[in-house]
């Protein structure tokens, strides 16, 4: 061997041993969570009502007996099959629990509004903030 094949061999080997290991990264887009409620499809349905229905709409159709949680469920049915071809595929499904969980945080940012809004102008000042945030303290 000569001394330049050594050179480059050695070279080699110590860029080997050097070399740390690529990192593995995580190719999944993970959604946030659709409920607080543990989610287990054999035994907790409430998870899949929360995401499904919003968790205020669950709330209500708790209430209701079977046969007008059946009536209603097949309107909502009716509203997700966006094309009509009368089945409900993954992706009007998923756009369905996008809807849901989007109007429950309009729903709540509402809810935020009128609570900071003291006077109910429509407007929030930071006086009206702070003493909503911070009570009278300030």
């Amino acid at each position: 061997m000569t001394l330049p094949q050594l050179l480059l061999c050695l070279s080699l080997s110590v860029l080997c041993i050097s070399s740390k290991p690529t990192e593995k990264k995580d190719r999944v887009h993970h959604d946030p969570q659709l409920s607080d409620k543990v989610h287990d499809d054999a035994q907790n349905f409430d998870y899949d009502h929360d995401a499904f229905l919003g968790a205020e709409e669950a709330k209500t159709f708790d209430q209701l007996t079977p046969e007008e949680s059946k009536e209603r469920l097949g309107k909502i049915v009716s509203k997700i099959d966006e094309d009509k071809d009368g089945f409900v595929t993954v992706e009007e499904l998923k756009d369905w629990i996008k809807f849901a969980q989007k109007r429950w945080i309009y729903e709540d940012v509402e809810r935020q509004w009128k609570g900071h809004d003291l006077n109910e102008d429509g407007l929030i000042s930071w006086e009206e903030y702070r003493n909503a945030t911070y009570g009278y303290i300030l």
